[in-house]
């Protein structure tokens, strides 16, 4: 079963309207110091049922208010579900997903051999690292300007260009397979010189033609 619970940030206000009527001591931004606590004990109702086949999977979908990351109510939701998919108005393309911003603190106990892939878990840190670096070279470029870029910084570029094209851009009728994914993660991560590449194995690097 799916549980789509949406949106989180205004049920929030309204536990904080009723709060505030209640009379109860205010906390952090004028919140119930319960929040927490009243969170937790919807999100914390996934899981599999005793003696029963299947699960109950719940999605909470929330707004940051100001865009801010650090609001009460997705900094308490990041922290009770262990993990967060942020969309950002400023990410091109479909879907809208901000990869440095997203993350899983579990991702490393349900990949790897026996689970998804083996290069799984590696090519997710390489991915990273390298949006990561291409953060500051367009930091870099906006001081002096791309054509004063090095040919590593450019190859950088044209990654991140391959990355939202190639990868994380998916249209809403499109059925990828995992391995597809992983797959296409090699061809866009093969943008950037061997030497880049320095959370990837060799074996794998040549077992994957990157030179």
């Amino acid at each position: 079963m799916l549980v789509v619970l949406c949106d989180m940030t205004s049920y929030a206000e309204a536990l904080r309207e009723v709060s505030a009527a209640r009379g109860e001591i205010p906390a952090r931004r004028a919140y119930p110091g319960y929040l927490y606590s009243d969170l937790a004990s919807l999100y914390e109702r996934c899981g599999r049922l005793r003696g029963r086949p299947g699960s109950v999977t719940l999605l909470p979908v929330l707004t940051m208010p100001a865009g801010d990351i650090t609001h009460p109510v997705p900094d308490l939701t990041g922290y009770i579900t262990e993990g967060q998919i942020v969309l950002s108005a400023e990410t091109p393309g479909y879907p809208p997903i901000d990869p440095l911003s997203s993350l899983s603190r579990l991702m490393r106990h349900g990949v790897g051999p026996g689970r998804t892939r083996a290069d799984h878990l590696d090519l997710a840190g390489q991915l990273l690292a390298a949006l990561a670096r291409v953060r500051q070279v367009r930091e870099l470029a906006e001081i002096v300007g791309e054509s004063a870029l090095g040919e590593a910084d450019h190859r950088y570029l044209d990654f991140a260009t391959a990355f939202r094209t190639g990868l994380a851009g998916q249209g809403s009728t499109d059925d990828r397979a995992l391995d597809d994914t992983l797959d296409r993660a090699w061809q866009v991560l093969g943008r950037l010189p061997r030497a880049e590449l320095t959370l990837l194995p060799d074996s794998a690097l040549d077992a994957h033609g990157i030179g």
